[in-house]
């Protein structure tokens, strides 16, 4: 699909900085981003609040703005805007999720932690030394589950494609594992 009128207005009144440019910019495609955002969380298997979707928004406005608009300035024009938006929006939300699972993974969650929609979380764990020393306590597969999906940020899918194992036992099998490392992790503290 060519660039219509509309997003070629758009986009040129954001890179020329005209008045009102970027408010209709976001009245445009924040929709896009929502829409982009819950669909990536549903295919990562990451569960998400009203909050994560709005932080994730901003993440991908505040790529868009970075630079003086060197991702606006880098459209072609050889697909829509809109479908280029897309796969930035979509990089940009797979990238910070990646980073929120490693940070929870080790530990290095902000106040923002109370607001994600986990069912279980691993005791605070300062550096990735102690997150491969305590992995050294799990069998083998368990591991590997728990650093494809902690660390690596594969979604159950995923895991199960390159392990070959039922998806559905992946998230026991997590659970398993967050509890003995959790049990680990207190006996270490006591």
């Amino acid at each position: 699909m060519a660039l219509t009128e509309i997003d070629k207005r758009v986009l040129e009144h954001c890179l020329q900085r005209r008045v009102g440019a970027w408010q209709d910019f976001v009245d445009r495609f924040i929709g896009l981003f929502v829409h982009v955002i819950q669909h990536t969380s549903h295919a990562r298997s990451v569960p998400l609040n009203p909050a994560d979707v709005e932080d994730f928004c901003s993440d991908i406005f505040v790529e868009i703005l970075k630079d003086d608009f060197a991702v606006l300035r880098n459209f072609r024009g050889k697909c829509s805007l809109a479908t280029y938006l897309t796969v930035v929006a979509r990089r940009v939300t797979v990238r910070e999720m990646i980073k929120r699972r490693q940070s929870e993974a080790l530990g290095h969650v902000s106040h923002h932690a109370e607001n994600l929609v986990h069912h279980d979380s691993i005791p605070r764990i300062d550096d990735v030394e102690e997150v491969e020393a305590l992995l050294k306590h799990l069998p083998e597969r368990d591991a590997r589950i728990f650093r494809l999906y902690h660390l690596d940020g594969q979604s159950y899918h995923e895991i199960s494609r390159t392990l070959n194992i039922p998806e559905n036992s992946i998230g026991p099998t997590l659970a398993r594992s967050r509890d003995k490392l959790r049990g680990l992790k207190v006996a270490d503290t006591a």
